[in-house]
């Protein structure tokens, strides 16, 4: 049974890490590029109502969730002895944890928190912006990728689990 448990935990896990690394890869793809290529002050106003809504939404609770689901599932891992498939669920759990939560609350979360304090029309906030949008695009292609890679990671779990 607690084989049976691992087995479905790793294939929630693919979808949830997939999931994220999907809302990511918008913005990475398309959603900044747009706000960029809008006036400063519209751009602005958009990722600060972005920013904003966010926090009440699925995309939120599959990122925290992950988050500290993540390790739980690396501990059980060892501590079920899931031979092969341990690798793959720490692998999974640290790409997750450090590059796509970690980069989240080391680097996206404060230039947002530093946007959504400016005035979206100030020349503060339309300089703050001409370097905020290549930054943060950076860092949250970095959150693209380890988010991917979980997801990847966890599947070869799966897969060595089924």
């Amino acid at each position: 049974m607690t084989q049976q448990w691992m087995l479905f935990a790793s294939e929630f896990s693919v979808i949830a890490y997939a999931l994220v690394a999907g809302v990511f890869l918008t913005f990475s793809d398309f959603v900044m590029r747009s706000l960029a290529a809008t006036q400063p002050e519209g751009g602005i106003e958009a990722m600060q109502q972005i920013n904003r809504k966010v926090f009440r939404t699925l995309f939120m609770i599959l990122l925290l969730g992950m988050a500290a689901a993540s390790p739980l599932m690396a501990v059980a891992a060892f501590w079920q002895g899931s031979g092969p498939a341990t690798v793959w669920i720490v692998a999974a759990a640290v790409t997750y944890v450090v590059g796509t939560f970690g980069v989240t609350v080391v680097f996206n979360v404060p230039m947002n928190e530093r946007l959504d304090r400016m005035a979206h029309d100030s020349a503060a906030a339309a300089g703050y912006w001409r370097r905020y949008v290549p930054v943060w695009s950076f860092w949250n292609s970095v959150r693209t990728l380890a988010s991917a890679a979980s997801a990847i990671f966890m599947l070869m779990a799966v897969v060595a689990l089924a």
